[in-house]
């Protein structure tokens, strides 16, 4: 029988070097290492030390981009930094996750966009995790972004609103903003909770005056709310209702229209 070499290109966040690649049941393994702090800060006593490595005997796999249609994950080995003040032993933190996830920072974002157009439910079952999760990472984003300003010097031309829907039949709604400047390369630059034109202009406050200047097109759903939140925060960008938005209101007419022909009579 003879071998081959597959050559996989993928994009690998900044600062991670991939050590090893295995093959797992259904999915991609990417064992990977990452440059360690030199004077970690301890959690307990708030105090920097030289680092005191201390390496478990435990793998953790944290779920990361699909490739080739399957899950692909990173693999490492749990680290630890013992405090020489406190005694206290600490995680060392890789810079693709938050604490106290299984999954990457740019899987959250894959996950946001998945929600545009979808609800909680259905983007859990199409990636295979729980519904929970997917509650649990927007409610992170929205935590983050309490805090968090665009980086100043971002340029941004093209900007899409949307909301998204945790729940069907629930009041669970939130909006994102999304930077579409490379329509190929869609980035998550701020989530709102709710749907209305606060929302909006909550997500769009997250820019800065420069920046919000420089939009020439903002891409949002045909609702007044988004509408009104961009025409007076967004003064030189011109609105673009996606056909995606279109096709939705005009199978919304039909439907209703349908659901009155067909509607029983009483008349012989």
């Amino acid at each position: 029988m003879t071998t081959a070499s597959i050559a996989i290109d993928m994009d690998v966040p900044t600062g991670i070097t991939i050590d090893e690649y295995e093959r797992i049941d259904d999915g991609h393994a990417f064992h990977v290492s990452w440059e360690l702090p030199e004077r970690p800060r301890c959690e307990t006593c708030k105090r920097e030390a030289p680092l005191r490595l201390q390496e478990k005997n435990k793998f953790l796999s944290i779920r990361d981009l699909d490739l080739w249609g399957k899950p692909s994950f990173f693999v490492y080995r749990e680290l630890l930094h013992g405090c020489p003040h406190c005694g206290h032993r600490q995680s060392l933190l890789p810079p693709f996750k938050r604490r106290d996830v299984k999954y990457t920072f740019r899987f959250e974002e894959h996950v946001l966009v998945s929600l545009i157009g979808s609800t909680a439910e259905d983007v859990a079952q199409r990636l295979g995790i729980a519904a929970e999760t997917v509650e649990r990472i927007v409610k992170n984003r929205i935590d983050d972004a309490k805090a968090k300003q665009v980086d100043p010097v971002r340029k941004i031309e093209r900007l899409g609103m949307d909301e998204i829907s945790l729940r069907k039949g629930h009041k669970g709604y939130a909006t994102i903003l999304t930077d579409l400047t490379d329509p190929t390369r869609p980035e998550i630059l701020a989530v709102a909770k709710g749907r209305d034109e606060a929302a909006g202009r909550a997500c769009l406050e997250r820019l800065s005056p420069e920046q919000r200047a420089a939009v020439r097109f903002h891409h949002t759903d045909m609702g007044a709310s988004y509408l009104k939140a961009c025409s007076e925060l967004l003064r030189n960008s011109q609105s673009v209702i996606d056909r995606f938005h279109v096709a939705k209101k005009l199978g919304e007419v039909a439907d209703a229209l349908r659901k009155n022909t067909t509607a029983p009579t009483s008349e012989p």
